[in-house]
């Protein structure tokens, strides 16, 4: 009884950590992808666009970690992990899609973005928020032995080293007058994402629900 009390508040607990990994990642999508196209950043919109799969990832792991909390069967929560895991790894290539199209177009204009508070506010932010949900999201897919937990906190710290390389390629346009650092930046982040994409299509793939010995 004891372990199953204790599993249950590390549910919830998991839960908690991505919704605020959802609300977080909301407020840096319409942030960055408004600045981006305001200024007319790749990196920026890039950046945000990516963040489209930190907070599509957390509302599917919601989804499936409510599944286990609310009783579901081994059969149901098999179920959850591959459609999760689904729906993220085409939320990655449509992102890599996406982020080609921009870096491919700032490229052909060949004009240096412009400046943006805002912008520049959200991704400093970034840097002191995503350890901590990295953290909380680590820490609770191993109490529950949750690969996609694990998997999610994976995600956010390369969130994190993507808002490194947005900022330096921001600062140099902005400072250095290099237009191509921009796109260049938005480009760095494509072989990440892209990588992502694979290995949660492999896993999504992997999951067979009717295989209810398999670990959720």
């Amino acid at each position: 009884m004891a372990g199953k009390n204790d599993r249950d508040a590390n549910l919830k607990r998991g839960i908690r950590v991505e919704i605020a990994s959802l609300v977080y990642n909301i407020l840096e999508v319409v942030v960055s992808v408004t600045a981006g196209l305001l200024t007319d950043s790749a990196a920026l919109v890039s950046w945000g666009l990516d963040s489209t799969v930190e907070a599509t990832s957390a509302g599917t792991l919601i989804w499936r970690l409510r599944g286990e909390a609310k009783g579901g069967d081994r059969r149901t929560v098999l179920h959850r992990k591959k459609v999760a895991l689904s729906v993220v790894a085409c939320a990655f290539w449509i992102v890599v899609a996406a982020i080609l199209y921009e870096a491919v177009s700032a490229f052909l204009s060949q004009e240096a973005p412009g400046f943006n508070w805002w912008g520049i506010s959200i991704l400093f932010v970034s840097l002191v928020v995503n350890p901590f949900l990295a953290w909380g999201k680590y820490r609770y897919g191993k109490r529950l032995d949750s690969p996609a937990l694990k998997y999610d906190a994976k995600d956010t710290m390369i969130c994190q080293y993507q808002t490194v390389v947005v900022l330096v390629g921001i600062g140099l346009t902005q400072w250095q007058g290099w237009w191509w650092a921009d796109p260049v930046a938005a480009l760095l982040i494509v072989p990440y994402v892209a990588w992502e994409g694979f290995e949660a299509t492999k896993d999504a793939w992997s999951v067979d629900p009717d295989d209810v010995e398999a670990a959720a």
